[in-house]
């Protein structure tokens, strides 16, 4: 039975005293969206036959907060995503390079914040957004004021034209777009750089790269600097550590850093000493503009991977020093493997070949690694795949 059936059913089970919390909760928003002057045919719309889905099911469970550094990194900075993250910036170099102009950002952070959100637009996500938003915020949870936020302001873009009701899909948290934008953030930041009247983050990749280059200028980009690099720590290093804890690279010099190939620190800004994995894995310093890449998605391991994939698609090279694992994390082209050779045995993986290491992927890899003694997390690493391709 797919998710969302799931959710709907638990929550119907409820009993009708449940659903008449949901009915009332879109009965007050509603009425908070007419006093903010929306239109009460559209709200009637988009709001009155409407049931919850799956979305709180997600709540907590973010690949950057539940994924193994090395895994989260090697599934979003591959080969093929750099390879890809270069071709899009050639076929959209006037665009990425007018909102580089406009707002002093980076033209290939811009592009790789693209790639991380939404694989160069070819992942949307298929939510409906308001759906998600009416479930997050009319449910109980942590974050329902949040949201009962964000589902305002998706009331407010879709009452303004800027976004087809029908067609208003992304995300389970209502993010939407090629850059994956909230609402609120849309509706404050979002820019028109193609001159159509519109400010369209689905359909016009200048719309998308400018209204994200706009946020990471907002968020205290500085032009010029850069996010960060891989460093070298002396051995048995036990000095501070945390990207809030930024000094000059002189500082850090004397404490024993040096850039990754032996070369010294030197140049202005400053920066803090990320650890991503602890001091035995791949250490870097990183500035003001990877805060920027952290205020899009609260999360270092997120911000991390905008900035290597950015690197990646200017030319640069990729993790130097090693992550502190036996079992290193699969790239896409990897884990697509894994779902070929795992149904080549009889399991079932979800129908696609995608790389997207989703439910049924990881309770095939679970039983599998089952049978053969494995630890049995349905996690898929160079151990589970070395066993695939020996034909266990």
């Amino acid at each position: 039975m797919k998710p969302w059936i799931l959710a709907l059913s638990a929550f119907l089970a409820l009993g009708g005293a449940a659903r008449a919390d949901f009915d009332s909760c879109k009965e007050r928003i509603k009425a908070q969206a007419v006093a903010k002057g929306m239109s009460p045919a559209m709200l009637a719309r988009a709001l009155d036959d409407l049931q919850p889905n799956d979305a709180a099911s997600f709540l907590g469970k973010q690949p950057e907060f539940s994924t193994p550094i090395w895994d989260y990194v090697a599934g979003l900075v591959d080969a093929e995503r750099i390879r890809d993250g270069r071709q899009r910036f050639s076929e959209n170099k006037l665009a990425a390079l007018a909102a580089q102009r406009r707002f002093g950002v980076d033209a290939a952070a811009v592009v790789a914040v693209w790639g991380v959100e939404s694989d160069f637009g070819k992942s949307f996500g298929t939510r409906p957004i308001i759906q998600s938003l009416a479930t997050l915020a009319c449910t109980p949870n942590r974050r329902s004021e949040y949201f009962h936020g964000e589902l305002l302001s998706a009331l407010k873009i879709v009452n303004s034209g800027d976004v087809v009701l029908e067609s208003f899909m992304g995300s389970w948290a209502g993010a939407f777009g090629n850059t994956q934008f909230m609402p609120s953030t849309f509706l404050s930041l979002a820019v028109d750089m193609d001159g159509d009247g519109k400010r369209d983050v689905f359909n016009s990749v200048p719309d998308a790269l400018g209204s994200t280059a706009n946020f990471l200028h907002r968020a205290g980009w500085v032009a010029g600097l850069p996010w960060g690099f891989e460093v070298k720590l002396p051995a048995d290093y036990h000095g501070p550590s945390g990207r809030g804890g930024k000094q000059a690279l002189a500082a850090w010099a004397g404490r024993g850093l040096t850039r990754i190939d032996g070369s010294p620190l030197s140049g202005p800004g400053a920066y803090g000493l990320l650890l991503p994995a602890g001091p035995r894995g791949p250490a870097f310093l990183v500035s003001r503009n990877f805060d920027a890449f952290y205020s899009y998605n609260a999360a270092e391991s997120y911000a991390l991977a905008i900035g290597l994939l950015s690197d990646g698609i200017s030319g640069g090279g990729g993790i130097v020093a090693p992550w502190p694992t036996d079992d290193p994390g699969l790239d896409r082209v990897e884990r697509r493997e894994v779902q070929v050779m795992l149904e080549s045995r009889g399991y079932d993986v979800g129908g696609k070949h995608d790389g997207v290491m989703g439910t049924k992927t990881r309770e095939a890899i679970a039983d599998y690694q089952a049978r053969l003694g494995l630890k049995r997390d349905g996690r898929a690493g160079k151990k589970l795949l070395a066993a695939l391709r020996a034909g266990k």
